[in-house]
């Protein structure tokens, strides 16, 4: 076994068991990278999670600084040596990866890379993932590769528990997201049946109201006060209803991770290519944060299901102690004047009241076949 700072049974252990403590997937797949890398001693180490559209959905690296990985760019389509190992499904140990036939360049911003170590990661016969290591801290033999053969052999039964570990995220992230769609549906009956049977007693009370009002206005009048408290009722049962509906993943996850994952999961089921970006986001009260989660999930939906766009972009990034979120895609576009004028908003209502409602302003740039532009910014708490 190759000789770094944690080599060993020891070392194996606690990858597997900090592996096996996660449940959430982006942290799972942060655990394998953090673990291979100090297990095996590498500069580098990168796991990229395959979409359906020649990239990947998720890419997480270790031993590269934010920095650096923002100056990098896009993430890495499904090309060269990543091809390989998730086309072929074996392992890849190169002495120097520039030098091999299927190397494609690095942005100029890459850190430079020579000896190479990856690997699928496979469930079944699925591959889910492809797991890759850099630049062994060691000394080299001339022309040879600095990771071993025993490396190869341990970065494997790594891959094997991290197969389980990331198989287990996603069952646990897929039961989460059943269990909110069960508990919405429970609550939306209890919302339908409560409210109606509120607007049924105010309806009837309105009726007889309007009964009594020429021969017995004394009684009218009580009528029409019974009808204002059932009024009142209903809209107290609608607020309480609302706030019980606040998406859970945007308690536990916050604003950045929740739209991450859903954009992800929008990405996948829509032809059009949907990105996600955030920079010095720092958390905000929860109005503010559901207000941009809400304005966003809006803004999505019209943009995939309306413009018939190619590209959708959404950002969300700091402005002073607040934050902006800005929607951007290259669809059909539209007048705003007219379609206000039309009556056809798009949504656009809905979105400006959810962001005055947090003292935010919300800006709308569009234009036929030039796309649509939606940003919205909210102040601090």
């Amino acid at each position: 076994m190759s000789q770094g700072p944690r080599s060993g049974l020891a070392a194996v252990s606690a990858a597997l068991l900090a592996m096996s403590r996660h449940l959430e997937v982006r942290d799972v797949l942060k655990t394998i990278v953090a673990s291979a890398r100090e297990l095996l001693d590498a500069q580098y180490a990168a796991l990229g999670v395959p979409d359906d559209h020649g990239g990947f959905a998720q890419f997480v690296v270790d031993g590269v600084t934010d920095a650096q990985w923002k100056a990098i760019g896009p993430l890495p389509r499904q090309h060269g040596i990543l091809a390989a190992m998730l086309r072929e499904a074996k392992v890849e140990r190169l002495a120097d990866v520039r030098k091999d036939p299927r190397f494609e360049g690095w942005p100029s911003a890459h850190p430079d890379m020579s000896d190479f170590l990856g690997l699928p990661i496979r469930d079944g016969e699925e591959t889910i993932g492809a797991l890759f290591l850099a630049n062994k801290k060691c000394a080299k033999p001339e022309g040879g590769c600095g990771f071993t053969a025993e490396d190869e052999e341990l970065l494997s039964i790594l891959a094997q528990h991290a197969a389980i570990a990331l198989t287990n995220a996603r069952l646990y992230e897929r039961s989460r997201e059943l269990t909110i769609a069960e508990e919405r549906s429970r609550l939306a009956h209890e919302l339908h049946d409560a409210v109606s049977q509120k607007l049924f007693s105010l309806r009837l009370t309105a009726q007889a109201a309007a009964a009594l009002v020429d021969r017995d206005p004394s009684r009218a009048k009580g009528e029409l006060q019974q009808v204002a408290a059932l009024a009142a009722e209903a809209t107290d049962e609608l607020r309480a209803a609302v706030v019980e509906l606040r998406p859970a993943a945007l308690d536990e996850d916050g604003l950045v991770a929740t739209l991450r994952t859903q954009i992800q999961v929008l990405d996948r089921a829509h032809g059009a290519r949907v990105t996600f970006a955030s920079s010095g986001f720092r958390a905000l009260p929860a109005a503010q944060e559901e207000a941009l989660l809400r304005v966003a999930q809006e803004a999505l939906h019209n943009a995939l299901r309306h413009s018939g766009a190619e590209h959708v972009d959404v950002t969300v990034d700091r402005r002073g102690s607040g934050a902006v979120l800005r929607v951007t895609d290259d669809g059909s576009g539209f007048d705003p004047h007219l379609t206000r004028s039309a009556g056809r908003h798009l949504g656009l209502v809905s979105m400006r009241d959810r962001t005055s409602g947090v003292g935010g302003t919300l800006t709308v740039e569009s234009a036929p076949g030039k796309g649509t532009t939606i940003e919205m910014e909210v102040p601090g708490g």
